[in-house]
């Protein structure tokens, strides 16, 4: 295993027991929750893109704040919706975001959840074609920030501005393109499709691939298939794998003895969850403090992953304010 990461969803509501009740909580307590996982190691800092929902909306400017109090820490989306993006506005948005953080940002994009609002994208200004889905405008979207956000010209030059050449968008940041991944949530062949198109593979915790087999199982064979057709394809580069699971912390005693809040994210949601979404139990016969394999192992079925924070260093958790209390981001020596 390369790195060890979070994915917050900045949700907030002013509902009982809440502790971000609005979206101001939500923003700041992702920026500190960051600069604390920074400081006991954590690898990556990633937000999920939702619309016209209580939670973390346009990327950029959150991502862009999480760098003024960090150094090292890879920051970075778990998916934009490119059904509700223009790739040329967006390419100026990324470029300027990963300029800023010295190469740190990691794109995920994808089609996107369903959404509250009936054909939202169309309140953003993107419409598909004619014969065209709304999957296959996102697919579409992203092919173009790719060959955008790579430096292809997008326009022509107006003749009585200067040489007639086509114009780029502005700025450019070199290797971006090797740090987009493509959120494959559904399938072993959409990770085969990620990989033919020189994409990073983004395996969740939502695979609708439910055949009644663990989550573990299912998600090592869709980065065998990624890594298979990558090699196929032979691009240039090594891709990257990432994988998630559904974390509930509980932050005392008193949290186990809440009501479940069905369809509200909360333990009821889980309990429910089908087989697809859950791991397989371990082996009662293994000792507990021997992993059931080497970290790293993910391209046979059946592995798994282990990590954990030693316990000596996780007071840094609790310096971080993540419940209340006000921003303070330190300055950052490249500033």
């Amino acid at each position: 295993m390369r790195t060890l990461g979070f994915l917050s969803f900045g949700h907030y509501q002013p509902v009982r027991d809440s502790r971000t009740l609005a979206a101001r909580d939500a923003l700041t307590q992702t920026i500190e929750l960051a600069i604390a996982a920074e400081e006991i190691g954590i690898g990556m800092a990633t937000v999920r893109v939702h619309h016209f929902a209580r939670q973390a909306s346009t990327p950029f400017p959150l991502l862009v704040a999480i760098t003024t109090g960090t150094h090292r820490i890879e920051i970075g989306t778990a998916v934009i919706d490119m059904r509700y993006e223009n790739p040329y506005a967006m390419t100026e948005q990324a470029a300027v975001a990963d300029l800023i953080s010295r190469g740190r940002l990691q794109l995920g994009l994808s089609r996107g959840s369903q959404d509250v609002a009936l054909r939202g994208y169309e309140a953003f200004g993107q419409v598909p074609a004619k014969g065209m889905s709304d999957s296959d405008m996102a697919v579409h979207h992203t092919a173009e920030f790719r060959r955008v956000v790579a430096g292809q010209p997008v326009a022509s030059t107006d003749p009585t501005a200067g040489p007639v050449t086509g114009p780029s968008v502005e700025p450019y940041s070199p290797v971006l393109t090797e740090r987009i991944w493509w959120g494959s949530s559904s399938t072993r062949a959409s990770a085969a499709w990620t990989a033919e198109r020189g994409v990073n593979l983004m395996s969740s915790a939502l695979l609708s691939e439910d055949i009644g087999r663990p989550l573990d199982e299912l998600q090592c064979e869709q980065i065998d298939t990624c890594r298979k057709a990558w090699r196929s394809a032979g691009h240039a580069y090594t891709p990257r794998v990432s994988v998630s699971r559904s974390v509930l912390p509980i932050t005392s005693d008193e949290r186990p003895t809440l009501p479940v809040r069905a369809g509200c994210g909360d333990v009821g949601e889980y309990r429910a969850a089908p087989q697809s979404r859950r791991l397989a139990q371990p082996d009662p016969r293994r000792p507990p403090d021997r992993p059931p394999s080497a970290p790293g192992q993910s391209s046979s079925a059946g592995s798994r992953v282990e990590a954990g924070v030693p316990p000596r260093r996780t007071s840094a958790l609790s310096r971080a304010r993540c419940c209340a209390g006000p921003l303070r981001i330190p300055r950052s020596p490249h500033a």
